[in-house]
């Protein structure tokens, strides 16, 4: 018999699609303390506060001549 996983959004409570949300991690600098994490979906995480963050590594060549 087969299992299958449902992935519910932590915010509004519907079911998330397959491979279609995000995990938001909340990591304090206080070291004591645990973090948090929370499953959401695509409009809820699309509405949360924030900078989308910069890709690590080298740019591609023909974007770092410009």
């Amino acid at each position: 018999m087969a299992r299958k996983t449902i992935l519910v959004c932590d915010k509004c409570g519907k079911e998330v699609e397959e491979a279609r949300g995000a995990v938001l991690r909340v990591t304090y600098s206080d070291a004591r303390r645990m973090g948090k994490q929370a499953d959401l979906c695509d409009d809820c995480a699309g509405s949360m506060p924030g900078q989308p963050a910069a890709r690590r590594g080298r740019k591609p060549k023909n974007a770092a001549q410009a």
